[in-house]
């Protein structure tokens, strides 16, 4: 069996840090949302792996390399433009050719990764298995319809009037017939290759196609409030480990994880909590679910439930941060010049609540 993770697309919703950045490589827990598809399907003994790309393409590249660090042989597959799932099937015909194969959203994360779903799709005979969720407003996904005994009646991709709550997870798993009717469907409303019409598709021509309903988490994050509750949810299985310095006013309490070289000078830290490797922390108070990524500073401040990027700097006496996302090299100052007033330079799509 091989893999295909899509690691492709333009994030629109996570600009502006899409702008310089993959959706995929930003860090949850202070590790790539992409490293997660990864090791789970290397968990379930799969070494061949396709990944599709697109305009960010170098950038993945760089960050996967030839996929050694994950003991797996990795093949980049250009998709020119995110035209949908069955069309990034379509594309990576070559690369599958006849064998079976486990596709996985790289912007996704599942508890208990994906072993025992290919275990139960490797001793049944069919030629699709998807995995289902149920979630409270299934409006914004593919959802299933399913008989008293379990058959799947029909999949409507992002239905207005929803026949279920039943949300596809962003994990496939397919036969080669899958490649068999693609090349039948027809484009969307949206112009897409619809994964979802492919599987109404096999289903309608009498292939075998199974469900399973899914009792862990599964996290889409495809914007904002979906990466910090994907931080969240990570964070609360770490375990602690301290590689940095304390000195004698600063406390860690609970779960945290601080990397080598980092430092904190009357400053706490309440876990669950990572802080990454070269950060200073003065006069900081960190909050729980807080991700701290490399070579940050902070200086006179508290953040909780926040995730923020390598390099940043924070020095605002008296400030608060939460419920914040702060990308790569940003630097947020209080001055103490009158007249009192914000000062922002701000990139194309961002966003600021003032209180």
């Amino acid at each position: 069996m091989k893999a295909l993770v899509l690691a492709g697309g333009k994030g629109t919703r996570l600009r502006p840090l899409t702008y310089t950045s993959a959706k995929q490589l930003i860090p949850v827990a202070n590790k790539p949302i992409l490293f997660y598809a990864l090791e789970a399907i290397r968990a379930a003994g799969i070494q061949e792996i396709g990944i599709i790309v697109g305009d960010t393409r170098e950038e993945v590249k760089a960050a996967l390399g030839d996929g050694s660090r994950f003991d797996a042989r990795l093949t980049y597959i250009h998709q020119d433009e995110p035209l949908g799932l069955a069309h990034a099937v379509w594309t990576a015909r070559e690369f599958l050719g006849r064998d079976s194969f486990v596709m996985f959203l790289g912007d996704n994360l599942i508890q208990h990764g994906v072993k025992g779903i290919v275990e139960e799709f490797n001793s049944v005979n069919v030629d699709a298995l998807i995995l289902l969720k149920q979630v409270d407003d299934p409006r914004s996904f593919g959802v299933a319809e399913l008989a008293e005994d379990g058959r799947i009646l029909s999949l409507e991709e992002k239905p207005k009037e929803p026949k279920s709550d039943l949300a596809l997870v962003g994990v496939y798993l397919f036969s080669p017939a899958i490649l068999d009717v693609i090349p039948t469907l027809q484009p969307s409303a949206r112009g897409e290759l619809e994964i979802t019409d492919a599987i109404q598709k096999l289903i309608t021509t009498g292939h075998p196609v199974r469900s399973h309903v899914h009792q862990g988490w599964w996290l889409d994050t495809g914007k904002k409030d979906d990466m910090l509750e994907a931080n969240r949810v990570v964070l609360d299985e770490i375990q602690p480990r301290n590689d940095g310095t304390l000195d004698a006013e600063s406390r860690v309490i609970g779960r945290v994880q601080i990397g080598a070289g980092s430092e904190l000078i009357r400053s706490t830290v309440r876990g669950p909590a990572v802080i990454g490797s070269g950060c200073r922390l003065v006069d900081t108070f960190v909050g729980p679910y807080t991700s701290i990524s490399d070579g940050v500073r902070i200086e006179s401040a508290e953040i909780e439930h926040s995730i923020i990027l390598d390099g940043s700097r924070v020095e605002a006496p008296g400030q608060r941060l939460e419920d914040s996302l702060i990308g790569r090299n940003v630097r947020i100052t209080r001055v103490p010049t009158r007249p009192a007033a914000l000062r922002l330079l701000l990139g194309d799509d961002s966003e600021v609540n003032l209180t």
